[in-house]
């Protein structure tokens, strides 16, 4: 089930117009791939474009937001209209939200489902009966979070809307066996992207998110780790991607013990800017 050669498949990823998804966008295009990008801004998808194009391939940019149903509706027939099935399904859209439970109004978590975790559903939902239909081997990638594995405080719903990814990636899994498509979910770990520099954070502290992002910018990778990481996933047909820095450890010390990881992370947490 692995695609060992990009060359001339068909990308698609939603959220390419910045951090992890824009990086996704270089790498695949450097192995050859022909892109499909979405983003809520044409604008910002404008560079990406023109960053892919300079590699000499093929990059269709689109406006879809991920929460609402018809939009991605049109963005899949957008696509197929172009290419009859995508090969490899990047659902990368996402948006952080920092704070603690009793603090988080219910607002807060429609919004985070909405687009975490029914930006996912909805990018499934409607590319992957096209590609089910084409056969061959075809791979889908859902960017979940190390959070949807040991999470930190204050990202109540952040970490249930990335567990819930977690959950249905492994279910398609499950449900796709007895198809050539992969499915893996990837948990990037520390990441330095937009998404710490800019997170709705009413519940926190200017000192905790100035200590939280100095943390990410002396510990965190940049989004072309992830990237990198997604292709080889592809290339050599891995079901989990843990990426950056504190994903692979923190994934196995879970495993070993929940009592140790839960004390370890609350003393990290201490330091970061998480308490």
């Amino acid at each position: 089930m692995a695609i060992q050669d990009l060359a001339g498949k068909h990308v698609v990823i939603t959220g390419a117009a910045a951090g992890i998804g824009r990086a996704t966008a270089r790498a695949f295009a450097a192995r050859g791939a022909h892109l499909y990008v979405s983003d809520i801004s044409l604008e910002r998808l404008g560079a990406v474009q023109a960053e892919v194009r300079a590699l000499g391939v093929p990059c269709h940019a689109f406006v879809a937001d991920v929460s609402s149903e018809a939009s991605m509706r049109q963005f899949a027939d957008d696509v197929h209209a172009i290419a009859p099935a995508a090969d490899v399904l990047i659902n990368n859209a996402g948006v952080a939200w920092l704070g603690a439970f009793m603090d988080s109004p219910l607002s807060s978590w429609k919004r985070i489902m909405d687009i975490n975790l029914m930006g996912v559903v909805h990018g499934c939902h409607f590319f992957l009966p096209n590609m089910r239909a084409a056969g061959g081997a075809r791979h889908v990638l859902n960017v979940a979070s190390l959070a949807a594995i040991t999470p930190a405080p204050n990202m109540s719903a952040y970490a249930a809307s990335k567990h819930a990814v977690l959950g249905l990636c492994d279910t398609l899994a499950l449900e796709l066996a007895g198809t050539r498509i992969r499915v893996s979910a990837v948990c990037p770990g520390y990441i330095n992207t937009d998404i710490i520099h800019s997170p709705h954070a009413p519940g926190m502290t200017i000192t905790q998110m100035s200590r939280l992002q100095a943390y990410y910018q002396l510990h965190g990778a940049g989004p072309e780790v992830v990237a990198d990481d997604m292709v080889a996933a592809v290339r050599k047909g891995r079901d989990l991607v843990l990426s950056g820095p504190y994903a692979r450890p923190m994934y196995h010390l879970k495993r070993i013990s929940r009592a140790l990881a839960r004390t370890i992370t609350l003393l990290d947490a201490r330091k970061n800017g998480y308490l």
